[in-house]
């Protein structure tokens, strides 16, 4: 009996400790960052509007989009050669780091906004569009467990060029095809919309 209840106390001390291990350090992770900081910011707000602000992202999205590009399963030309050398651990530390950055507020286009929050709180019923909020949350805060993104106060070229991608598949690492069948039944003034309402949602 001792010595099955030793054997599950050393299991969980080893569970525990593997956790502890794979948690992300902020401080390393923002020495790791400068080198994502001419495209993405050193904060994680990124300039240029076709490149994604990573701050507040949730740490699991960031550190499973890392370990894609790196592994081919996300294609991207810049992002490859970038998380080629990063260990699961350089991925954490980033994830960390940019996780914990505050988002900077976007606005949205004022002719598109009512379009766009009708998409993200109710879809399109029409042609059998869910709400996006079902996913990333009604404040667009997305669900870290789930791997499903923060959307809020992103850039909306980004996320249109993103929907665009999924809808004609050049880009496929969604689990259960689940963005590509969503924005499959999306037109292109839809997903422009839809963009802007998420750009300026905060």
């Amino acid at each position: 009996m001792k010595k099955n209840l030793f054997i599950a106390l050393a299991s969980l001390s080893l569970i525990f400790a593997g956790s502890a291990m794979a948690a992300g350090d902020k401080a390393k992770g923002k020495e790791l960052s400068t080198t994502c900081a001419a495209c993405h910011g050193g904060d994680g707000n990124s300039f240029n509007p076709e490149w994604p602000k990573l701050a507040a992202q949730g740490a699991p999205y960031l550190v499973k989009q890392l370990a894609e590009f790196k592994g081919g399963d996300r294609k991207n030309a810049t992002m490859a050669p970038m998380a080629a050398p990063l260990s699961a651990q350089d991925m954490e530390d980033l994830a960390a780091y940019f996780s914990s950055q505050a988002i900077k507020p976007g606005t949205a286009d004022e002719n598109l906004v009512a379009q766009g929050e009708a998409i993200f709180k109710g879809g399109i019923s029409a042609s059998g569009v869910p709400a996006c909020a079902a996913c990333h949350g009604p404040t667009g805060a997305g669900n870290p467990a789930a791997k499903f993104p923060a959307v809020h106060s992103q850039h909306a070229k980004y996320l249109e060029i993103q929907l665009k991608n999924f809808r004609d598949g050049k880009r496929d690492n969604d689990a259960g095809r689940m963005m590509r069948n969503v924005a499959a039944k999306m037109t292109d003034a839809e997903i422009a919309a839809v963009a802007q309402y998420m750009q300026g949602l905060q």
